[in-house]
C-alpha cells in the first residue's frame, strides 16, 4: 500500500500602509467597496478561505504591530485561481486605484506559500513568511506570483534576518 501524496493549498498575504485613517474621507471608496470585493473573492473559483475579524473584514487586525498597516490574507486552490481573481472585475478596479489609498513602500508587501490542505495561516505566520521573502528573495518557503514554486513542504533558509526589513515608506 502506498502513502497518499499530501495535498497543499496556496496561502497569500498582502499588507498595505494606509495614507490616511481607515475611517477618513480619503479611504471612503476603498472601505465602501470592501464587502463587495470580499464577496467576489469568496465566490471565485478556487477560493478556500480568508482572514476576517468580528467586523467581517480584516482591516482591524494588527500586522507587524503597526496601526497604519492593514492585512489581507487568504487561501486558494492554486496560483492560477488567485491570479484569475486578482486581475478581473472589482478587484482589478480597486487594484488600479491602490495609490490613492496606500503608500508605496520599498519592501515586499505580498508573499505566497504552500500550506497543507485545511491549514489556516495566522498573521504571525504571514509576518514570518514576508520577512523571509524580504531577507532571502523568493524561495519555496516564501515566494511571489512572478517567481513561484510547486506545492509541497518547504523549510526556511537559515540565517539572521537583517535589520531594517520592517515596513518603511
Amino acid at each position: 500500500m502506498t502513502e497518499a501524496t499530501p495535498a497543499y493549498e496556496l496561502a497569500e498575504v498582502n499588507i498595505a500602509r494606509l495614507k490616511a485613517p481607515i475611517d477618513s474621507p480619503q479611504l471612503k471608496d476603498f472601505v465602501d467597496n470592501l464587502d463587495s470585493v470580499n464577496a467576489d473573492a469568496e465566490a471565485a473559483d478556487g477560493f478556500v478561505w480568508r482572514l476576517v475579524s468580528e467586523g467581517g473584514n480584516a482591516t482591524d487586525i494588527s500586522v507587524f504591530d503597526d496601526p497604519w498597516l492593514i492585512v489581507n490574507m487568504s487561501v486558494w486552490r492554486n496560483t492560477d485561481a488567485l491570479t484569475a481573481y486578482m486581475y478581473q472585475g472589482r478587484h482589478r478596479e480597486m487594484l488600479a486605484r491602490r495609490r490613492e489609498w496606500f503608500e508605496q513602500v520599498r519592501e515586499a508587501m505580498v508573499t505566497l506559500w504552500w500550506v497543507p490542505e485545511g491549514h489556516r495561516p495566522t498573521v504571525a505566520e504571514a509576518e514570518t513568511r514576508l520577512l523571509h521573502l524580504r531577507a532571502h528573495g523568493p524561495t519555496p518557503y516564501a515566494f511571489t506570483l512572478r517567481t513561484s514554486f510547486p506545492s509541497g513542504a518547504s523549510t526556511p533558509v537559515t540565517g539572521e534576518v537583517p535589520e531594517g526589513l520592517g515596513c518603511a515608506v
